[in-house]
C-alpha cells in the first residue's frame, strides 16, 4: 500500500534539454504529492544514495532543465555556485551534506545556473527522510528563489553607499515634517549628526522668519507634487545661515500611498557669493567708464586753459591720458594677465603719485596737489585695495570737487602713530559745499568696503563748505 508521499516516474518529451528528448519525469502523487505538485516552491526528492526521484514543476522552472531520475545526484542544478560567486560541486551542495551528516539545513545560501546561462539565488532546506527503524531512505529539498530579494538588497545597498557618500544633504521626512533619516553629507552642512536630527521636525534646521515654507511644502508632497531646485536659506547647529537649492520628492510605499519626502540640499553659498562679486565687478566697470569719460573730459577742460597752441595741448592732453593708464592698471593689477606687476610692490607717495599724476596740469608741487609725509611702504597685497581708494578720491575731485577749479587744490598728508597709519585727503578751492550729499554713490561704498571691510581700517568725511576732507586710519601690519 502506498504511503501520502509517493512518486511515479513517467515519459515526457522535453525541450531545451540536454537529454534524448524522452526523460523520465516525476509525478508525485498521494494525499501530499497533489499539494507539493501544486506549491509556487520548488521540492524534490532523492533517495539514500542522493539519486533525484521526483521533483515538480517549480523545481524545474528554477532549475531551467528537467533532469534525468535516478541518474543525476543531489540537484538538477546545470551548475551550482555559492553565494560568494565560486563553483560548488554538487557532492559539496546542501543536499549532499544532509545526507552526509544525516541532519536537516535551513536556508542555505547557493546560486543554480541554467542552461541559458541566467543564475538565480535560492536558499535550500534539505531534510532527512527516515523509516520507522530510523535509517535514513533519501531526503526531501525545498529551494527558495531569492533572487528578486537579493537584487533589491544590492539596489538598496548601493543606494546607500551613494546617499552615505554623497556630499549633498540627504534627508527624508514623514508627512508631519519628522526627519526619519539623515546623512553625513546633511551633517557636514547643518553640523547637526544623525542622532540629533532624526526625530526631530524638519523646523530644527530653518530660521524662524521662513518657517511658513514647510507647510506649504509639505502640502505640495501630499499632493504628489515634485519641489525642484527651490533657492531658500536654512539655519546650522551653530546658528549661522546657508543659501542651499533644495530638490524635494514624494516618498511612497509598496501600495503607491504618499508616506513622505525625500530632500536633497546642495550648499550654494559660493554660488551666490559669486554671483554678488559679478555684480560688484559689473557695477565697478560701469562706475569706472562712466568716471573715464568725465575725467578725460575734465584733463581735456584743464589743459585747455594752460596750453598756448592746440600741438601743446594735444601733447599734454597725452600725457596726462598716459598717466590715467597707468593709475588704472595699479586698480586692478594682474587681472587681465598673469603680470608680475600683480604683486608688486610701493610706497605711499609712489602711489599717490601715480594716481593723482592724470588730474595735474603741472608737475606734482605745482601748487594743484601737494602731498606731504614719509615714504612708506606699501605690500602687493593692499596696493591695489589703496589705489582704488584713492583712485576714487581723485575722480571725484576731478569731476566735482577742488580739481575742477582753477584755483583749486588738493593735500594729502599722512603720519605713523604707533602702528597706525594716519591719512588725512583735504580739498579746498572747489565749488562750495552747501551741504553733504544725500546720497551715497557706488564709488563712497566701494571705498568704504575696502578700508573698513577689506583692511580693516576706518575711513571718516567731512563735507566742510570750502571743501571735502577725508580722514583713513590704517593697521600698518594690514599694508605689508
Amino acid at each position: 500500500m502506498g504511503s501520502a508521499f509517493d512518486t511515479v516516474a513517467t515519459t515526457t518529451p522535453v525541450s531545451g534539454d540536454d537529454g534524448d528528448g524522452q526523460e523520465p519525469v516525476a509525478r508525485l502523487t498521494g494525499s501530499i504529492g497533489g499539494v507539493i505538485n501544486a506549491l509556487p516552491a520548488a521540492i524534490y526528492t532523492v533517495d539514500a544514495a542522493g539519486r533525484l526521484t521526483s521533483f515538480n514543476e517549480a523545481a524545474a522552472v528554477l532549475w531551467g532543465r528537467r533532469p534525468a531520475l535516478y541518474q543525476e545526484e543531489w540537484c538538477g542544478s546545470w551548475r551550482l555556485f555559492r553565494s560568494d560567486g565560486t563553483p560548488l560541486p554538487h557532492a559539496e551542495c546542501p543536499m549532499a551534506v544532509a545526507l552526509r551528516e544525516g541532519r536537516a539545513i535551513a536556508g542555505a545560501e547557493a546560486m543554480a545556473e541554467r542552461p541559458d546561462g541566467s543564475r538565480v539565488s535560492f536558499l535550500a532546506y534539505p531534510t532527512p527522510l527516515r523509516d520507522a527503524e530510523g535509517r535514513i531512505t533519501g531526503a526531501v529539498n525545498m529551494l527558495v528563489d531569492v533572487t528578486e530579494r537579493k537584487v533589491g538588497l544590492l539596489s538598496e545597498a548601493r543606494l546607500s553607499a551613494i546617499v552615505e557618500s554623497s556630499h549633498d544633504a540627504i534627508i527624508s521626512k514623514d508627512l508631519n515634517g519628522i526627519i526619519a533619516t539623515w546623512n553625513n553629507g546633511a551633517q557636514a552642512l547643518f553640523g547637526y549628526t544623525a542622532e540629533e536630527a532624526i526625530g526631530q521636525p524638519m523646523t530644527l534646521i530653518i530660521p524662524p522668519d521662513r518657517l511658513q515654507e514647510e507647510p506649504a511644502i509639505l502640502d505640495r508632497i501630499r499632493s504628489g507634487e515634485l519641489v525642484d531646485h527651490f533657492e531658500t536659506v536654512r539655519r546650522r547647529k551653530d546658528g549661522s545661515l546657508v543659501d542651499i537649492s533644495l530638490t524635494i520628492s514624494p516618498v511612497r510605499d509598496l501600495g503607491g500611498r504618499i508616506v513622505g519626502a525625500s530632500k536633497i540640499a546642495r550648499d550654494i553659498s559660493e554660488r551666490r557669493l559669486a554671483e554678488q562679486q559679478q555684480q560688484l565687478i559689473l557695477r565697478e566697470m560701469s562706475h569706472r567708464i562712466k568716471n573715464l569719460f568725465a575725467i578725460a573730459g575734465s584733463i581735456v577742460s584743464m589743459n585747455a586753459r594752460v596750453a598756448s597752441s592746440a600741438a601743446e595741448l594735444a601733447q599734454s592732453v597725452r600725457q596726462r591720458l598716459d598717466a590715467l593708464t597707468r593709475a588704472h592698471a595699479l586698480t586692478r593689477p594682474g587681472l587681465l594677465d598673469d603680470d608680475a606687476s600683480a604683486d608688486r610692490d610701493t610706497s605711499v607717495r609712489g602711489l599717490l603719485d601715480a594716481i593723482l599724476l592724470p588730474y595735474l596740469a603741472g608737475e606734482t608741487g605745482s601748487g594743484k596737489v601737494i602731498l606731504k609725509g614719509e615714504d612708506l611702504p606699501v605690500g602687493g597685497a593692499a596696493v591695489s585695495n589703496l589705489a582704488l581708494v584713492f583712485n576714487e578720491f581723485a575722480t571725484n575731485a576731478a569731476k566735482y570737487g577742488a580739481l575742477t577749479a582753477d584755483g583749486g587744490q588738493v593735500v594729502v598728508s599722512w603720519t605713523v602713530e604707533g602702528d597706525k597709519l594716519r591719512v588725512l585727503w583735504r580739498e579746498s578751492g572747489g565749488p562750495p559745499i552747501e551741504q553733504e550729499p544725500l546720497r551715497r554713490g557706488f564709488g563712497s561704498t566701494l571705498a568704504d568696503r575696502i578700508i573698513i571691510g577689506q583692511l580693516g581700517g576706518t575711513l571718516y568725511r567731512d563735507w566742510q563748505p570750502d571743501g571735502l576732507r577725508i580722514t583713513l586710519e590704517l593697521d600698518r601690519q594690514r599694508l605689508g
